[in-house]
């Protein structure tokens, strides 16, 4: 059993604090980059030409680069060190971020993104691993929550520093931010102490490349989907490829001396039950964001700074009450911990399915706050449960689970978000497409925000009518998106709750049979 020393005697060291300073900026800003370019699309349009498609994979192709590379990114960390990756994927999103200053095409901008998704890959799991390998055991767990607390609101942070630029300055000053950022964090991150595996097995190769397929395939056929509709043979080719690139992975990995991941630790509950945790945590947060951004920009009527200070609060107690769990976790336990969370998210998204046109912000705070606190309560024990349960000389790939589940619940809950609130509203505002003229049709029936130009430039009170419609419809297929989440959410809180481990070691916590650890490694447990 894990002993987690009172948070009023743990002390950290100068350079304790420095570290955990440091990563959580760069954890910040690899999150933050995820999001910022959302606010800007709009003005992204008219200044390069970008189609739709274009547009979504200007924001998408960073994605799917990230996710598609975190696991050997972090095999890199832990077998050539942690803090050189760190240095080397910093310095590729600087120049990444830079080209769009200069060349701004949409084709730039979209290879652009891809190589900064590339560069976050290897940022995101070196920042984690080096925390948790330079903190000892007494002092870890709180460190690793205010981690999670930090990479769980760097989306916000990113909505509120792009809008804030736009507010002043074109699109392009996003991308300066995130260059200049880069930089400061690559000459800063030079301060810290490096670490990597001692034993230094072989890179496994054949686990990379089928790690990269699968998941890269899988994440494409989910961005897809949505746009292209789910039975489009590139949609269903890339998520059966993707499934099969994963058995095949799982498979060879069961058989291989030096795994790339050793896919056993799912079968321990602390690591199993915190992976799919935070993968479910994070369907219902990125399909919160992508309802409630819309509602508040076309519904409400808030700009792009505004909608973004308006989630901003949800960051607090995020923060905040993660970073009490460490306390918590040993008193809680895991289980109470992630079933609480899970269910207020859920519950959260109920209230966002029964917003209105006319309801204001209020009741939309109310909803945000209470997701906020859920979130809080889960996402540092399914950290610490991953982490906790790896031996120290893999926490590269550790750290690259934490985050791939994290990637993966995104574009599940955006997926899975976008399509029902797409189909709904396709559905409810087709009485007033069929008694449009032909040139209106296909924007007022593709989402709100057309059919709210169409409505005002027709003005007068048909305009007015049709944009009330057209709201209706889309609040439609927002409740029905939400409640859709709200559901998955609370199944999950039970099915999750009866896998995670309790505040006490059961018979059902023994570690399966796995080769000894070797002697710079500490024992896999659960929490």
């Amino acid at each position: 059993m894990v002993q987690h020393a009172p948070l009023d005697e743990t002390k950290w060291s100068a350079r304790e604090v420095w570290t955990l300073t440091v990563v959580c900026a760069a954890v910040a800003m690899v999150m933050a980059a995820s999001a910022a370019l959302y606010s800007a699309l709009p003005s992204l349009a008219l200044d390069t030409g970008a189609t739709q498609s274009q547009l979504t994979w200007i924001v998408d192709g960073y994605t799917l680069t990230l996710a598609a590379l975190l696991l050997p990114a972090g095999a890199l960390g832990d077998r050539y060190g942690r803090r050189g990756v760190l240095v080397i994927g910093l310095l590729i999103v600087a120049a990444a971020s830079a080209v769009p200053i200069f060349q701004d095409s949409p084709l730039w901008l979209i290879s652009s993104r891809a190589v900064a998704g590339v560069g976050a890959a290897l940022v995101m799991p070196a920042t984690l691993s080096l925390l948790t390998v330079s903190f000892p055991p007494a002092q870890r767990s709180r460190a690793v929550a205010i981690w999670a607390g930090v990479a769980a609101s760097g989306g916000i942070a990113g909505l509120l520093v792009s809008g804030v630029l736009l507010e002043r300055w074109q699109w392009q000053s996003i991308f300066v931010g995130f260059a200049v950022a880069a930089l400061a964090l690559f000459a800063l991150s030079w301060t810290l102490q490096s670490s990597r595996d001692r034993d230094s097995p072989a890179f496994d190769v054949v686990g990379a490349v089928l790690s990269t397929a699968s998941i890269g395939l899988f994440v494409l056929g989910l961005l897809e989907g949505p746009i292209r509709g789910w039975t489009d043979p590139v949609v269903a080719v890339a998520l059966i490829v993707g499934v099969m690139a994963g058995v095949a992975f799982a498979a060879v990995e069961l058989r291989r001396e030096h795994p790339l991941l050793d896919v056993r630790l799912f079968g321990i509950r602390g690591f199993g039950a915190g992976a799919a945790s935070l993968t479910l945590q994070f369907v219902g947060t990125l399909g919160l964001f992508f309802l409630l951004i819309q509602y508040m920009q076309l519904v409400l009527g808030y700009s792009a700074l505004q909608a973004a200070l308006a989630l901003a609060p949800m960051a607090v107690p995020m923060v905040a009450i993660s970073a009490i769990t460490p306390w918590l976790i040993p008193r809680v336990g895991m289980r109470a911990l992630t079933v609480a969370g899970l269910a207020l998210a859920g519950l959260s998204l109920v209230l966002i399915g029964r917003l209105e046109v006319d309801g204001g912000y209020g009741p939309a705070m109310v909803a945000l706050l209470i997701f906020s606190l859920g979130l809080g309560l889960c996402t540092a024990p399914a950290t610490t449960g991953i982490v906790e349960n790896t031996p120290d000389g893999k926490q590269g790939v550790a750290s690259a689970v934490n985050d791939t589940t994290r990637e993966i619940g995104a574009a599940v809950g955006t997926a899975l978000a976008g399509s029902l609130l797409a189909a709904t509203y396709s559905h409810n505002i087709a009485p007033a497409v069929a008694a449009l003229p032909e040139a209106a049709k296909e924007p007022v029936g593709s989402s709100l925000a057309a059919a709210l130009e169409v409505a005002k430039l027709a003005g007068g009170p048909q305009g007015e009518q049709l944009a009330d419609f057209a709201r209706s419809a889309f609040l439609a297929g927002m409740s029905h998106a939400s409640y859709v989440l709200a559901g998955v959410m609370l199944v999950a809180a039970v099915a999750v709750g009866i896998w995670a481990p309790g505040r006490r070691r059961s018979p059902a916590d023994t570690v399966p049979a796995t080769p000894a650890p070797q002697p710079n490694e500490r024992n896999v447990h659960s929490i």
